[in-house]
């Protein structure tokens, strides 16, 4: 099963991309948030659920996520 989230906002420079599913990597602000959710999403979707959790992202132009479980 393949599951695609897009959007069409400015995307992630490289800078972001090299550290994205990092514990405790955010872009917020200091107490803003924790940089929790991709580490532990992509935790969950490859030890728990054997499927793999990507993403693509062009400057300015979007990402999307794919999420890939094997059914």
């Amino acid at each position: 099963m393949k599951v695609i989230i897009a959007d069409n906002g400015l995307g992630m420079n490289e800078e972001v991309k090299k550290h994205i599913f990092e514990h405790l990597f955010t872009t917020k602000a200091v107490g803003k948030g924790t940089g929790l959710g991709l580490a532990i999403a992509r935790q969950i979707v490859e030890s728990i659920h054997g499927g793999k959790l990507t993403f693509h992202s062009l400057h300015r132009l979007g990402t999307e996520f794919i999420i890939q479980i094997p059914v």
